[in-house]
């Protein structure tokens, strides 16, 4: 995975607010616990003894940041306290993917120390606010710069394929070597009408036009093997360019088959594709969606830019000219409302949800009328070319390989696995999201005081609470793989489930309610290591090779991947993220899934065992210097492959400490008055969080027995 690295903005410390304690009472609970092993405690002591004696670490955490009180357990709350703080600087607004993953950790904290909490507040409301949105309710990624879709993810880019192409004359404000292709293009072959040629410049080609109806004509592509663009790998055409003197034009491409320039038909008015005239001294993106043109299938062979200008006088200049694959991500919306939720509830910021609401509407529209929620109750993406859920990866009958370009394209975090066609992971989100949105329309008919207009037809809470029954109930049905007693990550267009064990998958189906009950059952009773899948690389105790989160995986996949990936056999299971890797963040879904399905007691057993590694881990100097070749294990991140994610670009850590807050202490900020339901392990006399900035307030909550 490729992310961005996105800072804080520093601020000045604010006053502290109200401060209110409030304490409940636990229930017990009927399972037992095994006693914590000799060595875990003889450990946990000796690290305790270390730490005490060490020198202060000038990262250690301010004296505001939340603590973790349970009597008896101080050493692992304190070792819980010492992760959150080293991930929560990174929980800042990143692309929306994270959207629903950070906004939870970011906004409880009530850091004065630094003006982080406010820091972080206004970071969040001004990333979630200018999150851009297009006319039909797709919410951009906000990923890095690419030269693949400006509003998906950055790659695949045309010249990672074999059927699209491209012409750049200029990398000024483009992204950086890799991430693009290494030599700049000439105007050798290309053909003109009605403008004069300035010549190639730092910036782009220049070109002015000095007549009506100027055009320029791309030439037949050369690139090996294919000498033609593939409309299938060619969804949008992006222009990068400027113009001055072009407001009253009306300017289209147009396009020839291999068949036509054969026979020397010439361009036509039924293959052709307007798109908007521009009028900026900046450099303008300019994406064309051809897959909607019903012409637009076959070879393309030709490429007309024709800029219709109804007078001479205007000027241009091409940055680059190139084919793009469809990198759009169906997760953002839901991610989004989420986010938006999240920060509502944890800030109260009546403002932010009113100029939002709207959008948050317009998010979950685009899903019910893109991806046909509707109509099937799960999120169909096969109407994107790419995302069909099939491998780009193929095998002849002789067991050669055959890389199927185009296909596999990815829709989500995990961007090397074809997630498409009927997609569960979307389907999950989607659900979560509905259930957000729920409340929050419910919240806005119980409170006229905040001046927002409830949601019209679809948007009643009553509509969307049974929307998402029929979501739960057709998702659990179609996606269920009865042999091996799990979800699949998707079903196809070719009606084919794809299973390898996506623990990430099942674990937040069972974690958001997505799971029924004896689903739910299943899957725990599978990654709790109690039931034996055949056929899977990892079975029992090896699910948890890693200590620290589940694989990600559980049979090896060297087959279902997107094409840019076509060597999967390459790494060893367990060398890369996304086949029997692991990644921290992601363990929050395995301890909120174990507390509902299996209790408490195993919730905190599992958490144990992830401080107990933690433990070990900051003993040696932290992650990197854990995994420096001495012991197994590679960390991907900051420039380097691997099969665990822990830091870097794996912002999604700062989520596992939040199980204390949404887990142990079970609050529920999204409630009119958010009080406690606590889930407390036996062996746990209280637990009480402090620090807790909550609408305002820094609260203080405790629950005992």
């Amino acid at each position: 995975m490729n992310q961005s690295n996105e800072g804080l903005v520093g601020a000045a410390p604010r006053g502290r607010p109200v401060s209110t304690e409030i304490s409940v009472h636990a229930q017990g609970r009927p399972r037992g616990v095994a006693p914590t092993a000799a060595w875990r405690v003889a450990l946990l002591a000796l690290c305790s003894l270390l730490t005490a004696i060490a020198p202060a670490r000038a990262d250690e955490a301010p004296a505001d940041f939340p603590a973790f009180d349970v009597p008896g357990k101080e050493i692992e709350m304190a070792q819980l306290r010492e992760m959150f703080w080293l991930h929560y600087p990174g929980a800042g607004p990143k692309a929306t993917l994270w959207d629903d993953w950070l906004s939870g950790p970011a906004l409880w904290p009530a850091v004065e120390t630094g003006g982080q909490a406010d820091a972080m507040r206004r970071e969040w409301r001004a990333s979630l606010t200018a999150r851009q949105m297009d006319a039909e309710g797709y919410v951009a990624t906000h990923q890095h710069a690419s030269i693949a879709h400006q509003q998906g993810w950055p790659f695949p880019a045309w010249h990672q394929g074999l059927g699209g192409f491209g012409w750049h004359f200029s990398f000024v404000d483009g992204p950086p070597p890799g991430w693009r292709p290494d030599t700049l293009s000439t105007t050798e072959g290309w053909s003109i009408s009605g403008l004069s040629d300035e010549g190639i410049r730092e910036d782009g080609w220049h070109i002015l036009l000095n007549a009506a109806k100027a055009f320029v004509v791309t030439p037949i592509p050369t690139r090996e093997p294919n000498h033609a663009i593939e409309a299938r790998q060619a969804p949008f055409l992006q222009l990068r360019w400027k113009a001055t003197g072009l407001g009253a034009a009306r300017p289209y491409i147009e396009w020839l088959t291999e068949e036509e320039v054969a026979a020397g038909l010439d361009f036509h008015e039924d293959q052709r594709a307007y798109f908007d005239p521009i009028e900026s001294d900046a450099l303008v993106y300019t994406m064309i969606p051809m897959y909607k043109h019903p012409e637009w299938r076959g070879q393309i062979k030709r490429l007309r830019i024709a800029f219709a200008n109804p007078a001479p006088g205007a000027r241009v200049v091409i940055h680059s000219f190139f084919s793009q694959y469809d990198t759009r991500h169906n997760i953002n919306g839901p991610n989004f409302v989420r986010g938006c939720a999240k920060y509502f509830w944890w800030t109260g910021d009546v403002e932010f949800l009113r100029a939002q609401i709207d959008r948050m509407r317009a998010a979950l529209r685009f899903m019910m009328n893109e991806h046909k929620t509707l109509e099937e109750n799960v999120v169909d993406v096969s109407s994107w070319w790419g995302h069909e859920g099939r491998s780009g990866l193929a095998r002849n009958p002789d067991g050669s390989k055959r890389i199927l370009a185009g296909e596999g394209v990815g829709n989500n975090y995990w961007d090397l696995l074809p997630f498409g066609g009927r997609d569960c992971y979307a389907t999950v989100h989607y659900f979560d999201a509905l259930n957000a949105m729920e409340k929050i329309e419910r919240g806005i008919l119980a409170h006229p005081e905040w001046n927002i207009a409830p949601g019209e037809g679809l948007f009643t809470p009553e509509w969307l609470a049974g929307h998402a029954v029929r979501v739960k109930e057709t998702g659990n049905s179609l996606f269920w793989n009865a042999a091996t007693g799990r979800f699949a990550a998707c079903v196809d267009v070719d009606g084919q489930q794809h299973d390898f064990g996506f623990t990430f998958l099942n674990l937040e189906a069972v974690a958001t309610g997505f799971a029924t009950d004896a689903h739910a059952t299943s899957i725990m009773s599978w990654i709790n290591g109690d039931r034996i899948v055949e056929g899977d690389t990892a079975q029992g105790d090896d699910i948890y090779h890693w200590r620290f989160a589940p694989r990600a995986t559980t049979r090896r996949n060297t087959e279902w991947y997107g094409w840019f990936w076509s060597d999967p056999e390459s790494i060893p299971w367990g060398g890369q993220v996304q086949d029997g890797g692991a990644v921290l963040g992601f363990s929050y879904y395995d301890i909120m899934a174990r507390m509902k399905v299996l209790g408490p007691d195993n919730a905190w057993r599992r958490l144990e065992e992830i401080l107990a590694w933690f433990q070990e881990v900051q003993l040696a100097g932290g992650y990197r210097k854990y995994y420096d070749g001495t012991r197994e294990g590679s960390l991907q991140g900051c420039g380097t492959p691997g099969g665990l994610g822990l830091d870097c670009e794996f912002f999604e850590s700062a989520m596992l400490p939040q199980v204390m807050i949404e887990g142990f202490l079970g609050l529920d900020p999204s409630q009119d008055s958010p009080r406690p339901a606590p889930n407390l392990p036996r062996d746990w006399p209280s637990l009480r969080i402090d620090q807790i900035l909550l609408r305002g307030q820094v609260t203080q909550f405790t629950a005992s027995r």
